[in-house]
């Protein structure tokens, strides 16, 4: 059976890592990007490499018609689509919130929330039985700063992973029925390139000392959860959210 996989943001980071460990599982993945296709077309050809298929799509998440776009060049090159990782998202500089503007706000909402909405919401209409789908199962990237919210870093990019949790609920529920599956991860301290885009580039060597488990993570180890959740060995598991954050 062809399996047919949706990864946001994957050519770098977490994304990255779940395409790539979804392909080797036997997923057809299709790795969306938004500016970087040079990295997009790297992670096609390490999947490719090892045997797997793939694609790279380029969509910007909270362009609506971009993501129409995608979703039909997927159903035209590879088929209906049984799973989807809405893992595209930002960061920006730390600021405090007095300091935040509008504009700020619009970006990291349209982008974290909207977009991961948009994404869902053109999933469910392939994947759900009310629709003619085989069922699926959907996986968001949420945050744990969406429990801690990130006082004096990004409490609006905490805002929106708190956003994403119970978006996950409820979209859970709403579709239980229905043969498609909705859960989250919550990543901790992970070691990507999302910090130094958020001007923090050591942020994980400098507050790994308050993670009980002393270290940073790794995408790898993200990418683990993910995959689970997206498998039939996760099938009676729905309306989760998983913290990969090692005790924080």
């Amino acid at each position: 059976m062809n399996k047919v996989l949706l990864v946001t943001g994957g050519s770098r980071g977490i994304g990255a890592a779940t395409a790539l460990l979804a392909a080797q599982q036997g997923w057809t993945v299709a790795v969306n990007y938004t500016a970087n296709s040079l990295a997009a077309d790297e992670v096609v050809r390490q999947i490719r490499a090892s045997g797997g298929n793939a694609i790279a799509v380029q969509a910007d998440v909270a362009d609506e018609t971009q993501v129409l776009r995608m979703y039909e060049h997927i159903d035209a090159k590879l088929g209906r689509l049984s799973g989807l990782v809405n893992n595209a998202g930002v960061v920006d500089v730390y600021a405090r919130v007095a300091d935040m503007s509008v504009a700020r706000l619009k970006r990291m909402f349209d982008i974290n929330v909207i977009g991961s909405l948009v994404c869902a919401r053109e999933a469910v209409r392939r994947m759900s039985t009310r629709y003619g789908g085989e069922g699926g199962s959907i996986v968001n990237v949420s945050s744990a700063a969406s429990r801690l919210g990130s006082p004096g870093q990004y409490v609006d990019y905490a805002s929106a992973k708190g956003a994403i949790d119970a978006f996950t609920l409820g979209l859970a529920k709403e579709v239980a029925a229905e043969g498609v599956r909705v859960n989250a991860v919550r990543p901790g301290l992970i070691d990507t390139e999302i910090h130094a885009s958020g001007g923090l580039p050591d942020r994980v060597k400098d507050l790994q000392h308050l993670v009980p488990m002393q270290r940073g993570g790794t995408a790898d180890e993200v990418a683990q959860s993910i995959v689970w959740l997206l498998s039939d060995a996760a099938s009676y598991t729905t309306m989760s959210l998983i913290d990969v954050s090692g005790g924080r």
